[in-house]
């Protein structure tokens, strides 16, 4: 009686195995070939999330980033961006947008920085650094100018009312005031309404353009934001430190003075986020 037989061949050849019966007569014949294992490929770098960017020589932030991940400095040519793994998913949700700003706090506290709006990413470590070294000379003349300054938001809304005050002023709303008294009815009230409705907005406009030939003067630069028909002023005001209690004394006079035509608002000491030109780093999703 033959005792079943198999050989076995190096990986990556033919294997033959004959299975011999009691009787002698071959059962069966098999052929076989193995797989060569082909080399995993390398992991990809992962991407990375950007906070923003400083002159070299700054401490890393402690505060956790992004989705709670570390965060790190990337340095090269006299910067530093201040990085994390970027999350699988990333969404504007309270607590990211809050370790994205509590980040850039502890950079800005240091000196000048070029922040990052959220959600900034560059795809791999190699490629941001290749982008600091190619964007050195701007990079480092950005971080100059915004050198011992903050960013100030100011705002102002349309105030409804002090319909008295324009009619007694205007004389096309006194003459349409008058004839909707004497004969009133429907579609008279709507063109009085529209009319007193587009006063507003135009005094409104009017106390905004006020408000900025007063303000411009105090800063370094100004950046314009959105504004409509109910938002008729958004501005940020670059300032330096020392500028800081003469603005603020300037918006509360402005407030007062004007606030029965806008509603002001002021926001800051903000990052630089209006002041950043728009090539800092190139996004990688």
């Amino acid at each position: 009686m033959t005792a079943p037989a198999t050989t076995t061949t190096p990986t990556g050849t033919t294997a033959r195995t004959t299975t011999t019966t009691p009787t002698g007569t071959t059962a069966r014949t098999t052929t076989t070939r193995t797989a060569t294992p082909e080399a995993a490929p390398e992991a990809a770098p992962k991407a990375l999330y950007v906070y923003g960017i400083a002159p070299a020589g700054v401490r890393t932030p402690a505060s956790p980033g992004v989705d709670g991940a570390p965060v790190r400095l990337l340095t090269g040519s006299g910067l530093c961006a201040a990085v994390s793994p970027a999350p699988v998913r990333l969404r504007p949700r309270r607590r990211d947008l809050l370790a994205h700003q509590a980040v850039l706090d502890e950079l800005a506290a240091q000196g000048p920085l070029l922040p990052m709006r959220f959600a900034v990413l560059s795809p791999r470590p190699d490629a941001l650094l290749d982008q600091l070294r190619a964007d050195a000379v701007p990079l480092s003349r950005q971080l100059e100018e915004v050198r011992g300054c903050a960013e100030f938001n100011v705002k102002g809304t349309v105030v409804p009312g002090h319909f008295a005050d324009l009619v007694r002023r205007d004389q096309t709303l006194r003459s349409l005031a008058l004839r909707t008294r004497r004969r009133p009815d429907y579609e008279a009230n709507v063109r009085l309404g529209e009319a007193l409705a587009q006063a507003v907005r135009r005094e409104a406009r009017r106390a905004a353009r006020e408000v900025l030939d007063r303000l411009t003067p105090l800063a370094v630069r100004t950046a314009p934001g959105r504004t409509d028909d109910e938002q008729v002023l958004s501005v940020s005001f670059l300032l330096r430190s020392t500028d800081e209690r003469r603005f603020r004394r300037e918006v509360d006079a402005l407030a007062r003075d004007r606030g029965d035509r806008l509603a002001l608002s002021l926001t800051g000491p903000l990052p630089c986020y209006s002041f950043v030109e728009p090539r800092p780093v190139r996004a990688g999703r």
